[in-house]
């Protein structure tokens, strides 16, 4: 049984007009939408013809548009810890989508709100907002209803489509009266891979990724219409995104590199209590949301200063200055950090090789000014806050974690720390191997596991020091089949000092499965005692298969208490009391686990052993096919459900599954298997 934790710019709104407005005398309800990935001239309202979003226009048109809006992280979670506490990333220390979890002292738009009497409650689309990673403190509801747990060997998560937010999001609307609301809602669909659904895929079929900005538009319609429906005084509702996405601008073909325009400007609308229709070209920062949703509140902000302003209200004559960051590369990958400051029209980039752009005159940021104007560069730059250093604190993120952020397109992994970078590090003398890195990706999805492997090899060379790369190999290599070139390949990234803790929970598991469990409990059980539940799930799963149930079931326990939402502990959990023939106890655990994440094929599998055992074999019959509707190749399950299916005298799905047995398992594992399936077809079909 495998056993792995692998895993047009806005030519129309130029002018700006006043905004102040009588504030009503009843608190308004305050909504903020969050649309992954949404490019600022994406929709009709920045000018986009055909638009794909005359849901939003019609909002847009009766509020407030900000055409000069930016965010400061270019990835989902650091961006949204900036719009939900008001700070900048340096300030909450949220860096990256994985290793890090907002501190319980950073108040946050849910706590100041709710403790204002607000209801609260936020529905979110996918694993990047999960509530892990802190951004649920403060809300009473924080609906994050996808499965708890990952399928790495496919990278594949599965995200709650928009339609199926939206309707969840509507329902806490509809049934929460007596106290003003506060709902955050986020819509994840516009996220790279683009598969729209039908009919957003015909009528966008040369343009997939406005498929799914259309249909993100479609999703929100109802919520929109009920959060309107009581008037423009009675709600504000704020519309952003966290980020854009590149499309081949700059090299980038999604987000999380660079911080060019493409990815760094969102869309941003107000409507509702407080604002005045219309268009403002001031330079609005996500941080301008929490003190503008408190405002409209009526809602006393935190005492410790933030950097970001009101926005309804005049403009001001000295715009504060806009800080961001692009850390991703430099946390997975060891390339240079990417920080810089938009003023005054002008955006400085501090990396290796400096980057100056002017803004008005060079939107499209073709041409770096950094040599030509030496002086600004060095002024703008010098304004970097001196807490903005690398390199900050950041814990390696987990297996589990890891894992599904790949999935999701992210890169994850992790690269030690550096005092210093060279031009050669600078990601845009880095952008093919990028292309490269995300060509692996994309074979690995689509099954061309050579290819994966083929590329993996390169970039291991191309960049013998990357954690990633050796990572992506060995996955690679695993999910071939190729289980002793992945153990070598995992073992030279441990001999040249380039395997994460993160490597080596993998290289553990490998050894597991290969029959060398005692090397891998050796190997595991100096991590075993860290304080992340991916290193105990490691070791109790290496513990089980040296027989060591005992410790193993305690190390699992302790995994649980660590995260008690591990449904991989659960099944671990459940393989333990199958192999001590505790049954019932094993149809309970697997029962959890299948209950936390109905994708955990093995624990489907092992369901049905339990189920079997207890004499419940029409149930047993059903989990086995779960399992192999979620994975084909699990033999063990094709082989269980073949021969009890033929002992139940279903002949039709005893046939089916023990045909396939015998033409398609392995015949160096189950050679003996075979043959006796061969018999029993030959007696269903005399």
């Amino acid at each position: 049984m495998l056993r792995r934790a692998v895993a047009a710019v806005l030519l129309a709104w130029l002018a700006v007009a006043s905004s102040a407005v009588a504030r009503p005398t009843e608190r308004p309800d305050i909504v903020l939408v969050t649309i992954d990935t949404l490019r600022w001239d994406a929709a009709g309202f920045a000018g986009r013809r055909p638009s794909p979003t005359p849901n939003l226009d019609r909002l847009a048109a009766s509020g407030r548009v900000y055409v000069e809006a930016r965010a400061h992280n270019v990835v989902t979670l650091p961006s949204h810890a900036n719009i939900l506490t008001g700070l900048y990333p340096y300030q909450h220390g949220v860096r990256d989508n994985s290793g890090f979890r907002l501190p319980e002292s950073v108040p946050t738009l849910a706590s100041v709100l709710g403790g204002a009497g607000y209801a609260t409650a936020a529905f979110v689309g996918a694993y990047p907002l999960d509530s892990q990673f802190g951004l649920d403190r403060g809300f009473e509801i924080y609906d994050d209803r996808y499965p708890k747990g990952a399928r790495p060997e496919e990278m594949q998560m599965p995200e709650r489509r928009g339609d199926a937010v939206t309707a969840a999001a509507l329902a806490w609307w509809r049934g929460s009266t007596g106290r003003p609301r506060f709902l955050w809602v986020h819509l994840y669909d516009p996220h790279a891979p683009y598969a729209p659904p039908e009919p957003f895929a015909s009528r966008f079929r040369d343009d997939l990724y406005l498929g799914e900005v259309a249909a993100t538009d479609a999703f929100l319609a109802p919520l929109v219409d009920a959060v309107t429906a009581g008037g423009a005084h009675s709600a504000l509702l704020a519309i952003t995104a966290d980020h854009g996405e590149s499309r081949g601008e700059h090299g980038e073909e999604t987000h999380g590199l660079f911080a060019y325009d493409a990815t760094l400007r969102v869309p941003l609308v107000l409507w509702g209590s407080g604002v005045e229709p219309g268009s403002d070209a001031r330079a609005a920062r996500h941080v301008d949301l929490f003190p503008t949703l408190l405002a409209a509140a009526g809602a006393a902000a935190p005492a410790a200063e933030r950097p970001g302003r009101p926005l309804l209200g005049p403009a001001p004559a000295h715009p504060e200055p806009s800080y961001f960051e692009a850390l991703s590369a430099t946390f997975n990958r060891g390339w240079a950090p990417l920080r810089g400051l938009v003023e005054g029209g002008r955006k400085a980039v501090a990396l290796p090789i400096a980057e100056l752009y002017d803004l008005a005159r060079d939107p499209e940021e073709r041409t770096n000014l950094a040599e030509s104007d030496r002086r600004a560069t060095r002024e703008l730059l010098a304004a970097l806050a001196a807490e903005s250093q690398w390199p900050p604190p950041r814990p390696e993120p987990g297996g589990e974690e890891t894992a599904a952020l790949r999935s999701l397109g992210y890169l994850a992994g992790s690269a030690p720390a550096r005092a210093s970078y060279g031009a050669e590090d600078d990601p845009k003398n880095l952008i093919a191997l990028d292309r490269k890195l995300h060509a692996l990706l994309e074979s690995y999805q689509r099954r061309d596991l050579p290819e994966a492997v083929r590329l993996g090899r390169e970039i291991v060379a191309e960049r013998p020091a990357m954690p990633l790369g050796h990572t992506l190999l060995a996955q690679a290599l695993l999910e071939a089949g190729r289980g002793d070139e992945a153990l070598a390949a995992m073992s030279a990234a441990r001999a040249r000092g380039a395997a994460t803790d993160g490597l080596l929970v993998q290289l553990g598991l490998t050894l597991a499965e290969s029959g060398r469990a005692e090397e891998a409990v050796a190997l595991l059980a100096p991590l075993a005692d860290r304080g992340e539940a991916r290193f105990p799930l490691a070791y109790g799963v290496a513990l089980s298969d040296a027989g060591r149930h005992d410790e193993a079931e305690a190390a699992l326990r302790r995994a649980l208490e660590l995260d008690p939402e591990s449904a991989k502990a659960w099944e671990n959990l459940a393989l333990v009391a199958l192999r001590r023939g505790r049954f019932a106890e094993a149809r309970e655990r697997a029962e959890r686990a299948v209950a936390l994440n109905p994708e955990l094929h093995l624990a489907w599998n092992d369901l049905g052993v339990a189920r079997f055992q207890l004499g419940e074999k029409p149930g047993a019959l059903d989990a086995w096919e779960r399992a192999l509707a979620l994975e084909p190749r699990l033999w063990d399950a094709l082989w269980n459900l073949g021969t009890q299916s033929a002992a139940l005298g279903r002949a039709e799905a005893a046939r089916a599954a023990l045909t396939r047995f015998v033409e398609q398992a392995p015949r160096d594992r189950y050679g003996r298997d075979i043959e006796r399936a061969r018999e029993l077809l030959a007696n269903l079909d005399g």
